[in-house]
């Protein structure tokens, strides 16, 4: 069965297995991309807090390169930026060093530690690190760009709340939540109760904000986070007058969409690569 096919056959199912399952469909392409590009830097220290901490890769030789900071998922609860042994989210930073970009990947604080708004926090201090540290190791203070899945998007997201100002050049947003749908239940621990749940979503800023974005979903994510990328789409078209660089990657699940990139399907990584480039 090819992956294209397994994913399918996935749905827009969510949980362990899942994730189990499109690991599995890329081990061996992440695997040759690890060993392509170790890290430059390891558990770099950008807070006081024993999770805050990133690495560095880089391929080019190149002096100012645009810095591309990648926050992952894991629903508040989960994830992490890997390392030698786990190719998982080092995968993102590892493909943006090979594109001739300093690329980084970023712990953060989560539950039951964490409450809202601490992973947007985390955000604006791992930016305000590599603002203070990048040139030290060949990046371009001056043009960092954020990208972040899942709960990550929703980080970057609040940090741009937080700090409508956040000194990046650009911020892309995968399969993200935003204010768009109604608060689930799960996600009560991180947010609070329901009726906080409205005054603490990044909606407005996203929507408002001047910092290029590229905003992404999958073809098989579940439905709340599809309406979650088309309510952000339709209201960024209406305060804009224009859509933001967008895209609905077809054959990929809520998982496989950040899980596959550094592989040969190039779709999301081309795009990604291309609005970096332009920001």
């Amino acid at each position: 069965m090819s992956a294209a096919d397994a994913i399918a056959a996935m749905g827009s199912a969510l949980g362990p297995q899942v994730v189990e399952a499109c690991r599995a469909l890329f081990d061996d392409e992440q695997r040759g991309l690890a060993a392509r590009v170790p890290a430059l830097a390891v558990d770099c220290v950008y807070g006081p807090h024993e999770r805050h901490r990133l690495d560095l890769y880089r391929t080019a030789a190149d002096r100012d390169l645009p810095v591309v900071l990648f926050v992952h998922g894991g629903g508040f609860r989960l994830g992490d930026k890997g390392d030698e042994g786990s190719w998982q989210n080092a995968a993102v930073a590892r493909t943006m060093a090979e594109a001739g970009f300093l690329g980084a990947a970023m712990n953060y604080r989560l539950l039951p530690d964490a409450r809202w708004p601490q992973g947007g926090e985390d955000v604006a201090a791992a930016v305000e690190w590599l603002r203070d540290n990048a040139a030290e190791h060949g990046g371009d203070p001056a043009r960092i760009v954020v990208v972040g899945t899942s709960a990550g998007a929703v980080h970057i997201a609040t940090a741009l709340k937080l700090q409508p100002d956040l000194p990046v050049a650009g911020a892309v947003l995968l399969s993200g939540l935003y204010g768009y749908t109604p608060l689930d239940a799960k996600d009560e621990p991180y947010y609070g109760l329901n009726e906080d749940y409205a005054a603490r979503m990044p909606r407005q800023a996203i929507a408002s904000t001047s910092i290029p974005l590229f905003i992404c979903c999958a073809q098989y994510d579940p439905p709340r986070f599809q309406a979650e990328f088309l309510g952000l789409m339709a209201e960024r078209l209406e305060r804009h007058g224009a859509l933001p660089n967008g895209m609905i990657l077809s054959g990929h699940n809520h998982y496989s969409m950040a899980m596959h990139i550094g592989t040969a399907d190039r779709r999301l990584t081309d795009e990604m690569v291309a609005f970096i480039r332009g920001v």
